[in-house]
């Protein structure tokens, strides 16, 4: 039994395609397929239901995959850890975080927890998508993942296999530039006279995105929405400045550009969109540093 066969098996529990799945793996197909069936033989069982076009897992699969994905975060977590024990490896804590709280939230909340204590936090921060830093945690190879949430976008984050604390709570917020002669939003959500509102959107994988788009299904105004940028959250506050199109941005990066006029509301507060703040780590125990900022960010 190998490692990677875990690996590759999650890859296509994630992409339910054989083909982007050995692509990701950077193999090809042919061979791709010859691990999976492999690690089928290992086990002992099929763990891929073939029978239909649509991949599937069987009811073992699926359960396996869970577990896969269990094992490599511990094996991964333990490397880190008998590391720092012996001290070869410094004891850095490493946290995912999504692009609207990297810039703002991240710095003011760890010098929160670093006055907090007198042992310096080594931390290595990275700014990366939802969807990245959700492949990132299920491997094992971050402590941490600092993200909003919303009730509708369930992350998979929210599985048996991690916990969470809430840090607080923040909106998404539909904004705009003001019009040069009232003030009023170039842009607004009641703006479908042409059947269609200038959008500025998150990326595929973009947590954001998945909220944005759980909010406009249910409110079944997607069909109005014309996507005409994409990008993440700090572009697209740009680009509503510019005058480019709306977009639900939180309010902890647009608040001083709503309060200084820069940005304008393009909906009222019925269209706001409120969303919570999570710090999400695995159950199982992680490196000593990374449980003193755990206990720190609990207190």
């Amino acid at each position: 039994m190998e490692l990677t066969w875990f690996e590759d098996f999650g890859t296509l529990a994630r992409t339910a395609n054989f083909s982007r799945a050995a692509e990701e793996r950077s193999v090809t197909q042919p061979a791709f397929s010859r691990r999976i069936r492999a690690l089928e033989e290992w086990v002992g069982v099929e763990l891929v239901d073939r029978r239909t076009h649509q991949i599937g897992l069987t009811p073992a699969g699926k359960r396996f995959a869970a577990i896969a994905e269990t094992v490599l975060r511990d094996v991964e977590h333990g490397r880190l850890e008998v590391r720092e024990i012996a001290g070869t490896s410094a004891s850095t804590i490493r946290i995912r975080v999504t692009h609207a709280l990297a810039l703002n939230f991240f710095p003011q909340w760890l010098a929160k927890l670093q006055a907090m204590t007198e042992t310096a936090l080594l931390i290595q921060m990275t700014a990366d998508n939802m969807g990245a830093s959700e492949r990132v945690m299920q491997n094992g190879q971050a402590h941490f993942c600092l993200c909003h949430y919303h009730p509708d976008a369930a992350s998979v984050l929210d599985g048996p296999g991690f916990q969470f604390i809430s840090l607080g709570a923040d909106a998404l917020v539909p904004v705009s530039a003001p019009g040069e002669t009232d003030g009023s939003p170039l842009h607004s959500v009641t703006d479908d006279a042409n059947g269609a509102i200038d959008l500025l959107a998150y990326e595929a994988e973009s947590g954001m995105g998945r909220i944005v788009s759980a909010m406009t299904g249910a409110r079944a105004m997607a069909a109005s929405l014309n996507p005409v940028f994409t990008s993440h959250t700090l572009v697209l506050a740009r680009m509503a400045k510019d005058g480019k199109g709306l977009a639900w941005l939180p309010r902890t990066i647009v608040a001083d550009e709503l309060a200084k006029g820069s940005l304008v509301r393009a909906g009222d507060a019925s269209w706001d969109i409120p969303v919570d703040i999570r710090l999400y780590r695995p159950r199982a125990r992680q490196s000593q540093s990374a449980e003193a900022l755990w206990k720190l960010a609990t207190v």
